[in-house]
């Protein structure tokens, strides 16, 4: 099995290299730089290179609050590029693994969204992020659309490793507590995918699966969490996000059910303290080599 991962060095992609090592698989890694997934003849070139059964596509822009400028790289990324793969894939008989987010959803809903409910993206990022996952579900090449939420790792700029550098910095910090989800540690995120892949599931015809971390927070929580664990002597208050505006709008509400998943695949994912416990231990080990 030969697996081609795009967007290798972002958060997500840092850690499918990690579990790689200990994969039966063949893998080939690229990053934006030797090859630009929005150019779909060099996107065809590299597939005649490498020859995979399966590409899982890690690139992305995600710069939640500068896609409201930067609208048209955007979209280029998280739209017009993943239909390029799609085509491909479809063409070429490779199942494609995408990634899109909870940010698709407005955040009315008062349960958990599946699999089925109805898209309605507030901000630039979501809508770009629906039409990739529209463009997929058109073309139907065969594989996975994983919608996730709130990622972080030991690798990249993330939520989690802010809270850790500000909280070695100030004495207190207020953490919006009015928008609910959950973190998802990106680690758990790979293992999830490579088990879809290991069963199988990833070479049947497209579909929608949602996963993140079991369990359910705020970003204010999340903050209080990880001050707790990393033993940080800082003061987190909770504020509505009125207090707190940003150029692009967020979801209040944008928790993922997960039971497709469990269903599907056949476990639970790690609860989402337990998964920030396991990311800080990650980060300190990693200090101390």
């Amino acid at each position: 099995m030969k697996i081609w991962l795009t967007g290798a060095n972002g958060q997500l992609g840092k850690e499918f290299q990690l579990l790689a090592k200990n994969s039966k698989f063949e893998w080939q890694f690229s990053n934006s730089t030797d090859c630009d997934i929005t150019n779909f003849n060099l996107v065809e070139s590299k597939l005649n290179e490498y020859e995979p059964n399966i590409i899982i596509n890690c690139a992305a822009y995600t710069k939640v609050d500068l896609a409201e400028e930067e609208q048209e790289k955007c979209y280029l990324t998280n739209t017009k590029a993943v239909e390029n793969l799609a085509k491909l894939c479809k063409k070429n008989n490779i199942a494609l693994i995408h990634f899109s987010t909870d940010y698709v959803f407005d955040g009315s809903s008062e349960s958990a969204y599946t699999e089925n409910d109805k898209t309605n993206p507030l901000s630039v990022y979501g809508k770009s992020k629906q039409l990739g996952e529209e463009k997929i579900l058109a073309i139907q090449p065969k594989g996975i659309v994983f919608r996730t939420s709130w990622v972080y790792s030991q690798f990249g700029h993330n939520f989690l490793k802010i809270m850790l550098r500000l909280g070695k910095e100030k004495e207190k910090l207020t953490v919006v507590n009015d928008q609910i989800s959950t973190p998802t540690h990106a680690k758990d995120l790979a293992k999830a995918v490579l088990t879809c892949i290991e069963k199988g599931i990833s070479e049947n015809e497209i579909e929608l699966i949602h996963f993140s971390n079991s369990g359910t927070a705020s970003w204010y929580d999340f903050a209080k969490y990880i001050m707790k664990e990393a033993s940080l002597n800082c003061e987190v208050s909770p504020i509505p996000t009125s207090e707190y505006p940003l150029p692009a709008p967020r979801p209040k509400f944008s928790l993922l059910s997960i039971d497709k998943f469990v269903k599907n695949v056949g476990y639970s994912p790690p609860y989402w303290k337990d998964a920030v416990k396991n990311c800080i231990k990650l980060l300190n080990k990693e200090t101390q080599c």
